[in-house]
């Protein structure tokens, strides 16, 4: 876990107002250890993201909770994507070959839906 301080020196461009502000925001969200707010590495991460966004890529305020929640989304769906593709490999090639046939008829002009 890592400490407010301690993800400011680590991020060069970042500024103790905007990681309040992301905070306050609920863009980010720390953990409570002892009354000090530390992040996981999964919260450094994001925020590391939402420094590219915001400094270098110029991602007004605004905009970030929007794109946040796309990225979210993103990774919520890579996530069962996942989950779906281990479902089907523990079928039998029976079953895995039924499946693939059903997406492959699926996949026609009109974008598989």
């Amino acid at each position: 876990m890592i400490r407010v301080d301690e993800i400011v020196e680590q991020i060069d461009a970042l500024q103790q107002s905007d990681l309040d502000a992301w905070i306050r925001d609920a863009l980010i969200s720390p953990q409570d250890e002892d009354g000090t707010p530390v992040f996981s590495e999964m919260e450094c991460a994001r925020i590391r993201l939402i420094c590219t966004l915001h400094y270098e890529l110029e991602i007004g305020a605004e905009a970030l909770p929007v794109l946040l929640s796309l990225v979210d989304q993103l990774y919520q769906t890579r996530r069962r994507l996942l989950k779906l593709t281990a479902a089907v490999a523990a079928q039998d090639k029976a079953v895995q070959t039924a499946i693939l046939a059903a997406i492959d008829a699926g996949s026609g002009t009109d974008g598989g839906t």
